[in-house]
């Protein structure tokens, strides 16, 4: 990343290096609003965390008084407002460029109400009387253990694919977990420069049960002796180069081969630095260097082996200043962990380890604003990721590795919580498929997200047409986002397991960040103008066909692919279960039905409402689930609320349903067209490529050739992924005894849940509307999915 400059005496303090990449404004952003303070010193790093308000533009869409005089015969307005959102700050960077930086954020804390900054780690003390006199703020020291606990609890609660096993030999070096909702108990191994083992039981019930005076420290220290490098990414340089068996005895150096009785391997180190006793030669540093580390590393791996054995403990995670993501340490460990218990325990490692610190430590001063009971995410355009201090990585990753590095984290307003209904929340696994492990997929996605950044520009600036610098902005985004795709092409791990969900998610927060909230509002709105015209029409001509006829028809609906090559693409089907629903239908109705509902226009109006109206006349409630807030031409809860108002209007069935409650429209705490129905981010925009117009029933050509003429040219359509579920709606799920799942949509029912597993009946319909996508799930352009999943039977993919 950045480099922020040292102070030159003959220049202003706060001209910066040539080196620099980013301006330090890109750095510490958001200054002008920067409230509470807090900051971890180390040895030689230094943490710093601060809560800032920002501004960025959102849509809003209100219904229109159609009884005013000057009435629009639309039926919604469409408005750009300010709206202020919390964001949390953490910058680390090393010691050396602490006063400077100090220097840059006290001329830039505009409007702060902050007297106390938190402090802690060893340099709270050390650098107390600097942090006083440039921020001008009183330090409070706070417990390093305590912040420690706090910072690892509030990761793990809030970033789902925070914590990863490293397998160095496997196709993919980082695996991610998915966190469990309930994350305790579990085991901290904290290696500063000794270690610190602590079991962790609740959010204030910890204790620190074990440790050693070997850890970083030691590896620092006799590394230093032995090779006479004083910088510990250096010393880890060396390891990475090292062969321990030079220096390390051997079992086979004493047996000559394996001890079988003892189930000893011969390659098993019996002796760490054994072999320098008695051999008449000088050892390379590169090889002291890494016996030095298997050393030191088996030793830690044994203790929190015996400790995790001890107190019965499952989980087990490392972090602090010695493993800084180094995949030599990691490995060290790793094979340490998998010897002492059989592979029963997998070692655990933290993408954001280095800043747990300062997160507690912001955390206890922020304790009256309560911030746990809001839900936060990764803001993705402003985060470093997780990057790789190899020696064998590519020029702009070692450019980045040891200077600056930046964790940003946006809080969501409304709670989000998992999906009641999932079978089994820790095995749910939301994508498809999984880039990280994928090379080949994951070449062929990025290839596509870079080929469609043009048309992504574009459709930006034409979102903003009264907006002469829209085009500035756009370019900026466009920047941005392909530095993320070059750094996602080289470190594909960089925020978690790769998806195009994350893809996606990725180029949602650029496009937020240069102010760019809704760039398909206008089409939406000339959608749903049009298809309302003809929702009557669809009602009647639906009526006039017989039950068994209706009901396929209704199905066809929903799915809404292009007419003529739904006539090409007949059943069996990719995924055939009509035969299955048609005979479950013939039985009691459900109780209650979830409704995830995809797109608006033709899809949502002409499609899934007639759908619903089927479901309401059989008695069965209905909960329709629509984003939070904009996703393309998906429908939003704002935007739905006035189309049922107006679809009761012309309809009797959905006005009863809402009158008595058994119609309800929540939000569903997502932007995007695509679930994540346990863990995941904010996201919205575009995929790039291209379909012919939307349509809806197959037995109506002419409504479909009037819609098509009304709409005019082709639009565009894509789709992106999700989050985590609004609490509201998990409540109504639990309270209305939902027994129905609906999800619709390629990218809710195809690239996420397409394997998901629901403890009752789900429904999920889609066609596949990308030809990579189709051969690789062993179908072809068009393909429909129709899932239908019993209790008793909850996959037939």
């Amino acid at each position: 990343m950045a480099e922020c400059g040292r102070v030159d005496s003959s220049t202003s303090r706060h001209t910066m290096d040539k080196s620099i990449t980013l301006p330090p404004d890109e750095i510490f952003r958001n200054l002008e609003n920067a409230k509470r303070f807090a900051i971890d010193i180390g040895g030689s790093l230094t943490k710093l965390a601060y809560y800032s308000t920002v501004q960025h533009k959102v849509a809003k869409v209100r219904s229109f008084d159609h009884t005013a005089k000057a009435a629009s015969d639309k039926l919604y307005e469409i408005s750009v407002q300010e709206e202020v959102t919390a964001r949390l700050h953490f910058i680390k960077f090393e010691n050396a460029y602490i006063e400077t930086c100090l220097d840059f954020i006290k001329d830039h804390l505009v409007n702060t109400e902050t007297k106390v900054i938190k402090a802690t780690g060893g340099g709270a003390h050390k650098f107390k009387e600097l942090i006083e006199k440039k921020l001008g703020l009183k330090v409070d020291k706070e417990d390093e253990m305590t912040c420690l606990i706090k910072g690892c609890n509030f990761v793990l609660r809030n970033i789902p694919h925070e914590a990863f096993v490293y397998a160095k030999h496997a196709d993919s070096e980082f695996r991610f977990q998915t966190t469990h909702p309930d994350i305790f108990p579990y085991l901290l191994v904290n290696i500063g420069s000794g270690v610190s083992i602590v079991k962790v039981e609740s959010e204030d019930k910890f204790e620190r049960i074990g440790g050693s005076s070997i850890g970083g420290g030691t590896f620092w220290g006799l590394g230093a002796l032995l090779t006479k490098t004083k910088r510990f990414d250096e010393l880890l340089q060396l390891a990475s180069k090292g062969q321990h068996t030079s220096v390390d005895m051997l079992v086979k150096d004493i047996y000559g081969g394996s001890y079988g009785s003892l189930g000893l391997t011969g390659d098993l180190i019996a002796s760490s630095f054994g072999k320098s006793a008695t051999a008449e030669k000088e050892f390379s540093k590169e090889d002291m260097a890494k016996s030095l580390l298997h050393m030191i590393s088996n030793d830690i791996g044994q203790l929190a082996c015996l400790y995790a054995k001890l107190h019965n403990l499952s989980r087990v995670y490392f972090g602090g200043f010695f493993i800084r993501g180094h995949p030599v340490t990691m490995h060290t460990i790793t094979y340490s962990i998998n010897f002492f218990t059989k592979g029963e325990v997998q070692a655990l490692f933290l993408r954001h380890e280095g800043y747990l610190g300062a997160i507690g430590a912001f955390l206890k001063g922020a304790e009256e604003d309560n911030p746990n009971q809001y839900s936060w995410g990764e803001n993705y355009a402003g985060s470093s990721g997780l990057m790789s201090v190899s020696p064998d990585m590519n020029p702009m990753q070692r450019a980045r590795s040891g200077t600056f590095d930046m964790l940003e984290m946006d809080r969501l307003e409304r709670q989000l919580v998992n999906l009641p209904l999932l079978q089994d929340p820790s095995s749910y696994i939301p994508d498809t498929v999984d880039l990280t492990e994928d090379a080949l997929a994951r070449e062929y996605w990025l290839y596509c997200f870079e080929e469609a950044l043009d048309g992504v520009v574009k459709r930006a600036v034409a979102s903003q047409p009264d907006m002469p610098e829209a085009a500035e902005r756009a370019e900026k985004f466009r920047q941005k986002y392909r530095h993320k795709l070059q750094t996602l092409r080289h470190q594909p791990f960089a925020y978690g397991s790769l998806t195009v969900r994350s893809l996606l998610d990725t180029r949602e927060h650029c496009l937020n960040e240069f102010n760019f909230p809704d760039p398909y509002s206008k089409i939406k709105q000339r959608e749903n103008d049009v298809a309302l015209r003809y929702y009557q029409k669809a009602v009647k001509s639906l009526e006039k066909l017989s039950w068994e006829e209706r009901q396929f028809a209704l199905v066809r609906g929903v799915l809404a692919v292009e007419l003529k090559h739904f006539y090409l693409v007949k059943r069996p089907w990719l995924v055939d279960c009509y035969d299955q629903w048609f005979e479950r239908i013939k039985g009691p109705p459900h109780k209650c039905a979830l409704f995830f509902v995809d797109n608006s226009g033709v899809d949502i109006i002409l499609g899934v409402m007639p759908f619903v109206r089927e479901l309401l006349s059989r008695g069965t409630e209905v909960v329709l689930a629509s984003n939070s807030g904009p996703a393309l031409n998906d429908v939003t809860n704002g935007e739905l609320q006035i189309l049922t108002e107006k679809i009761a209007a012309m309809d009797s069935v959905i006005q009863a349903g809402l009158k008595e409650d058994r119609l309800t429209l929540v939000q569903s705490g997502s932007s995007s067209p695509c679930l994540d129905l346990r863990f995941g981010l904010l996201i919205i925009l575009i995929y790039g490529f291209a379909l012919i117009p939307m349509m809806f029933l197959g037995i109506m050509h002419h409504l479909f050739i009037v819609v098509k003429k009304s709409l005019g040219a082709s639009v565009t359509f894509s789709f992106v992924f999700s989050s985590r579920l609004d609490k509201v709606l998990a409540t109504v799920v639990r309270e209305r005894k939902t027994d129905l799942v609906i999800i619709e949509g390629m990218g809710r029912a195809i690239h996420t849940n397409y394997y998901a597993m629901l403890s009752c009946e789900s429904l999920k319909m889609a066609v596949i509307k990308n030809s990579w996508l189709a051969d690789r799930l062993g179908g072809k352009l068009f393909s429909v999915v129709f899932n239908h999943a019993t209790r008793t039977n909850k996959l037939r993919m």
